[in-house]
């Protein structure tokens, strides 16, 4: 066990050695794959849009006909629809009648909306000053045929979805789901419906984990409140981990004698490392049973989500063989005065807004970390990384906003 206090980015080094890519693949149909990881590159098979086409509805014209002063008037001699061919070729001063996404009728290399237009009878009147090639979608402009489009550890949103089904493509290789193995364990903690008792608390941590795993593509194995004995949860971690590869629980690993899970840890696995340079989170464990990841969350709620969100979520997304698992820094003003010394990373709870002088930040208040109701109240992290020292209201600090952990 590595007794030494690990940096953020130190920790993250060693998790990010520790996790590999998941093997196991499948194909799935397209309606199925929102929010699944690509396992292979897609390539194009065709070209999009496959054929010219118009851009919007208008008129379509032979730009060497249009004036270059003054204005023209031009016969019309047809309509161009989207998904019929227009078989017709533009003469000299002759022009068509054009929807959005037709197919652009031979001789026309210029598309006009019809609002900088004038209709007569059976003429229109066009106005100088036109660009050659305007509002023209030319074949292969969007994709081109064997284009790499979506690379392997993309996620598929619903762009991603529309750009495969404009592909054509039936089916996609995709990474399996995570399987991670979640509970909670301690002599005061009761399930709820439970009578609380003494010291008794609810079992809200567990929630809070099973809500931030639902917004990842895992599946999730809920072992609920177990016996906080040796034998019962050295028996529960071996079991579970052949059958999983994560396990989560929060509190419960300390220095205490009653450590159960840092006992079942040592003997049957490796624990890498048991504490940070971080507010809130200092005591985050991170080890495996065998190939099976082990992540022992903080007691504190709020250190629950801070760590799991920092450490948890990005080697969850490393196992899905996602390549974005970094979160993208960005400095805003801050509000608020916040203490802090040099020598550790501090993550406060901030409300990030909208104001006259663009966006700003402030904290939510009070930050101890079991002030789970700041996460509500909040919307973002104002990061402070490890040398930072004190800031003042002025000072541009990082945020994350909590959109980004979806």
């Amino acid at each position: 066990m590595n007794t030494d206090i690990l940096s953020v980015q130190q920790a993250l080094h060693v998790i990010q050695q520790q996790v590999s890519e998941l093997d196991n693949q499948q194909t799935v149909i397209l309606s199925q794959a929102l929010n699944r990881t690509l396992a292979e590159d897609i390539i194009s098979p065709i070209n999009v849009p496959n054929f010219n086409n118009s851009a919007m509805d208008g008129y379509g014209f032979r730009h060497q006909d249009l004036p270059a002063e003054g204005s023209r008037s031009f016969k019309l001699i047809g309509q161009a629809l989207a998904g019929q061919v227009f078989e017709q070729t533009i003469g000299e001063f002759e022009c068509v009648r054009i929807m959005t996404g037709a197919r652009i009728p031979d001789g026309v290399d210029t598309v006009i909306e019809q609002e900088k237009t004038e209709r007569l009878e059976d003429y229109i009147i066009i106005a100088s000053g036109q660009k050659k090639g305007a509002n023209v979608r030319y074949i292969g402009e969007d994709i081109a045929r064997g284009r790499v489009v979506l690379l392997a550890g993309s996620l598929i949103g619903p762009a991603q979805m529309g750009v495969l089904a404009s592909l054509g493509i039936a089916s996609v290789r995709i990474h399996r789901k995570p399987r991670v193995a979640v509970f909670s364990s301690g002599d005061e903690i009761r399930s709820i419906g439970e009578t609380l008792e003494g010291n008794q608390i609810y079992d809200s941590n567990r929630y809070t984990i099973l809500g931030m795993l639902e917004k990842l593509s895992v599946e999730v194995v809920d072992l609920g409140v177990i016996l906080d004995t040796q034998e019962v949860i050295e028996q529960t971690l071996k079991s579970v981990a052949s059958e999983v590869d994560m396990i989560i629980t929060s509190g419960g690993v300390s220095v205490g004698d009653a450590d159960y899970i840092k006992q079942a840890l040592d003997k049957n696995g490796e624990i890498l490392f048991s504490k940070l340079h971080i507010k809130p989170g200092r005591p985050l464990t991170f080890g495996h049973l065998d190939n099976t990841l082990f992540f022992g969350l903080p007691g504190n709620p709020v250190a629950v989500m801070v760590t799991f969100m920092y450490f948890v979520r990005p080697a969850l997304l490393q196992l899905l063989g996602r390549k974005d698992t970094q979160l993208q820094d960005f400095e805003v003003v801050c509000q608020s005065d916040m203490r802090k010394l040099p020598g550790r990373t501090e993550i406060q709870r901030g409300i990030l807004q909208q104001t006259e002088t663009g966006l700003t930040v402030q904290t939510t208040g009070r930050q101890g970390s079991g002030v789970l109701s700041s996460m509500s109240r909040g919307n973002c992290f104002i990061y402070l990384p490890h040398e930072a020292e004190s800031i003042k209201a002025g000072d541009r600090v990082i945020v994350h906003p909590f959109s980004m952990f979806d």
